[in-house]
């Protein structure tokens, strides 16, 4: 058995995430005039920073702060939110030191570890995440449970009836995606992929890209039109004669027409020139259910990838071995 930990399983639950996250942020909340978000996380733990500005509207900026420390913009003006699943991530918790010491507003997100010691000693707002599961399995507890606590800070509109159908709707089609992601994943063998989508969906298309990285064990890389347009595709001009990648594009029916004609003609350039190409339509709804349905495909894509090289999807080895190698 190559799913040693059964992750297929933890796709199929994926879609409760939604629902529990949002009990997980009652009663959690912070107060204050803020002119910023900074969210704090690496790895996994990055990932629902991406999710938030893709599917709520924050009325203020929100910044992503993927290493140590705290950006040379944090001050008292800032909200400090710092997620690590684990609750050990070094970058994170130096992060949470830094705002304790200039004493920011905080909140942290973890399963326990010392981001939970660090909260309790600083009497900071914790929400705990479930335990048990990989970082990039959590993203919708902490998606769910960050938009819920942001809502309880009057920093966003209620967004909980959203999540509630979207989680409905989720729980409906898991089964049947299922297939449309192993199909799609047969297609993926030996070949490296590259995941495109518009700006909107910038963030679902780095979340796959990282899927593949972690469950497929493979190289994978992302980017958005129209930027790619003016640089990126004329690096496969010699390259795509090797026919080692396969380009999948999402699109939305709702993008900008101008992007969706981008992806058509540049669709077009890659099989003039033999390159593999499947699009992937974002299916009816609102942007949440959009947004998750999506991510729920690269699930399992990237899952049944693994299966396909005989790889276990959920161990990575690799990061573990690489941090005990930080701690000498």
């Amino acid at each position: 058995m190559l799913d040693k930990s059964n992750m297929r399983q933890i796709i199929i639950d994926s879609a409760n995430q939604l629902k529990t996250g949002l009990e997980l942020a009652k009663g959690i909340k912070t107060e204050g005039s803020f002119k910023n978000i900074i969210i704090c996380g690496v790895g996994g733990s990055a990932l629902p920073a991406n999710v938030l500005n893709a599917v709520a509207k924050p009325n203020i900026p929100v910044f992503s702060h993927r290493d140590y420390g705290l950006p040379f913009f944090a001050d008292k003006n800032s909200l400090i939110i710092c997620i690590s699943y684990s609750g050990n991530t070094e970058e994170t918790i130096s992060a949470l030191k830094e705002a304790t010491t200039k004493n920011l507003k905080i909140i942290g997100f973890a399963s326990g570890g010392k981001i939970e010691n660090l909260c309790k000693e600083g009497n900071i707002p914790l929400v705990k995440i479930p335990a048990g599961i990989q970082p990039r399995c959590a993203t919708g507890y902490i998606a769910s449970s960050l938009i819920g606590v942001l809502e309880n800070s009057g920093i966003i509109e209620d967004m909980s009836a959203d999540f509630s159908e979207t989680s409905k709707k989720l729980t409906e089609i898991i089964l049947p995606m299922e297939k449309e992601g192993k199909k799609l994943a047969k297609k993926l063998n030996k070949k490296i992929p590259i995941i495109y989508a518009s700006n909107s969906f910038k963030a679902v298309a780095r979340i796959w890209k990282i899927k593949f990285n972690e469950n497929s064990k493979t190289p994978a890389f992302h980017n958005y039109f129209p930027e790619l347009n003016h640089n990126e595709m004329v690096g496969f001009s010699e390259l795509l004669k090797n026919n080692k990648y396969h380009f999948i594009i999402i699109k939305d029916k709702n993008d900008n027409p101008r992007n969706l004609k981008r992806m058509d003609l540049f669709a077009s350039l890659l099989k003039k020139k033999g390159s593999k190409i499947d699009f992937v339509e974002t299916k009816d709804g609102s942007m949440l259910f959009k947004v998750f349905s999506t991510l729920l495909l690269g699930d399992w894509v990237s899952y049944y990838l693994a299966l396909q090289c005989k790889i276990d999807p959920t161990p990575v080895k690799m990061v573990e071995e690489f941090k005990k190698l930080m701690e000498k």
